[in-house]
């Protein structure tokens, strides 16, 4: 377990010793942010694709859900993370039992189309709550409170409950898939009629773990909604569930930490070439798609071919 566990602890050391090591700038810190909690999400949808074998294309739903749990308690004066979190997370939840109901029960390009329309319906639903800005998204008023104090402002505890939540992702994601029911899960991604065989029904598993993953997701939308301090329907978009799932290929399907790895690279390369040229966007679509084809295993895959 430890010589499987080594490598993403040095990805999670790495980020831990960063601000002291010369990265300590605020748009450094901000970046850093972004990244671990784009990692959180992605890390969450690779537990789906890689232990349960659902591809989800509505997954960045869940993160949205979670990060306008945290606006509209906002708006009603609602701050205390004791209140906030729970109802991110649930509300989370809540949107991944209902939608997964449905779409658990197809397998494949059905399980996608199906996964990315109520994506879609929630990114609408969003761009409708006139209330809460519409289409041009709202403002919080200030970032969360914990235990009635404003420690998510400070940079630094900010990164570091950042790091500790998707470490926390990634150990949780990890157990549950060493577990009884992430072997089911397993198998039940190999070969469902060999499941049904022994006498269990893949169903309730997956589901529960579409569950599962969705409530890691609002965990990162909470983040995400404290990280901008701005929140709009553009967070459940079809485009941005498709940036995670494209995260996960790149880190590594199969392996969760490549999702860490993958997010990390996305969001530098991304912020890289945009400050290179206002036209990134040609360059950077074909370099994720080369980079896919060329890494066989994404870049987890490189990484443990030369430490193997």
């Amino acid at each position: 377990m430890m010589r499987e566990a080594w490598l993403p602890l040095t990805v999670l050391l790495a980020l831990a010793a960063a601000p002291f090591i010369g990265f300590s700038a605020s748009y450094e810190m901000t970046l850093m942010a972004r990244a671990m909690i784009l990692g959180m999400a992605a890390v969450s949808l690779s537990f789906l694709v890689g232990g349960a074998g659902l591809a989800s294309l509505g997954h960045a739903a869940s993160v949205g859900v979670g990060a306008y749990a945290v606006a509209i308690l906002d708006a009603h004066g609602v701050t205390d993370a004791a209140r906030v979190v729970p109802a991110a997370i649930g509300a989370a939840a809540v949107f991944a039992l209902l939608t997964g109901a449905i779409a658990i029960r197809t397998n494949g390009v059905h399980f996608i189309m199906i996964t990315l329309a109520f994506g879609q319906m929630a990114f609408f639903t969003a761009s409708s709550l006139s209330a809460y800005g519409g289409d041009d998204g709202v403002t919080l008023y200030s970032r969360t409170e914990v235990a009635g104090t404003r420690l998510l402002e400070g940079r630094l505890a900010f990164h570091f409950i950042c790091l500790g939540a998707l470490a926390l992702t990634w150990a949780g994601c990890a157990m549950l898939l060493a577990s009884r029911f992430g072997r089911v899960l397993r198998a039940a991604r190999d070969n469902a009629e060999r499941v049904e065989a022994v006498g269990l029904t893949p169903y309730p598993f997956r589901l529960v773990g579409y569950i599962i993953a969705g409530a890691f997701g609002g965990a990162a939308g909470f983040l995400l909604a404290n990280a901008t301090e701005f929140v709009s329907p553009a967070m459940l978009s079809w485009q941005r569930s498709g940036e995670l799932l494209f995260m996960v290929i790149l880190g590594g399907v199969g392996r969760l930490w490549g999702a860490i790895l993958g997010a990390l690279a996305f969001v530098l390369l991304e912020t890289w070439l945009a400050d290179l040229t206002p036209h990134w966007k040609m360059i950077f679509g074909p370099m994720l798609v080369i980079a896919v084809l060329v890494l066989r295993g994404g870049l987890s895959g490189l990484v443990e071919r030369r430490h193997g």
